[in-house]
C-alpha cells in the first residue's frame, strides 16, 4: 500500500505532481497514522512521525513519488456576520474564549454548526447563516505545525 509520509502546506509543494486527491471533513484532518481512501477509490496509508492538522490545499508527499492533494469536505457550518467590524470582533472574542476553531473570512467568521453558539452569537447581535461548505479553520498561534516546532499553551493563573 502506498504511504504518504510528509505534509507540505498549501502553496509549498509542486501541485503539478498531484497523483490523487483526498477529501476529508475537519475532524478527520488531524492525524498521524491512518488508512485513507483517495477520491479515486485507491487506499493509502497516512504515516507521519507525529499528528498534524491537514489543511485544505496541503500536499501529502508519497514515499514513491507524487502527492495527494488534501481537500476540505463540505460540512454543516455557520457563517457569522455583524453590523459593524467592532461587533464582529466582539463575537470573535467570545468564540475564541470558548476555544472553538474558527475560519476567518472577509467580513465574516465560519464555525462548525453548533446551535448553542448560534444562539449566543444572535444574543450578541450577530447574524447566523447555516450552510454546507468546507471548514478550514486557523491553526492557532500555538499549533507548532512546523517540523521541530512545539509550543506549550498555558494560561497565566
Amino acid at each position: 500500500m502506498r504511504r504518504a509520509i510528509t505534509v507540505h502546506r498549501s502553496g509549498h509543494w509542486p501541485e503539478d505532481e498531484t497523483a490523487d486527491i483526498v477529501t476529508l471533513a475537519f475532524l478527520d484532518r488531524h492525524r498521524r497514522r491512518i488508512r485513507l481512501v483517495a477520491d479515486s477509490g485507491g487506499p493509502f496509508m497516512l504515516d507521519l512521525s507525529r499528528a498534524q492538522r491537514l489543511g485544505d490545499g496541503d500536499g501529502l508527499e508519497r514515499d514513491g513519488g507524487g502527492y495527494v492533494w488534501v481537500r476540505a469536505a463540505s460540512e454543516r457550518v455557520i457563517e457569522i456576520t455583524a453590523e459593524t467590524p467592532t461587533d464582529l470582533l466582539r463575537i470573535a472574542w467570545h468564540i475564541g474564549n470558548r476555544h472553538l476553531p474558527v475560519q476567518p473570512l472577509e467580513g465574516k467568521l465560519r464555525i462548525r454548526d453548533d446551535h448553542v453558539i448560534a444562539t449566543m452569537v444572535e444574543g450578541l447581535g450577530g447574524t447566523v447563516a447555516r450552510l454546507e461548505a468546507p471548514f478550514d479553520p486557523e491553526l492557532g498561534a500555538y499549533a507548532g505545525d512546523a517540523p521541530g516546532q512545539h509550543r506549550d499553551h498555558h494560561h497565566d493563573h
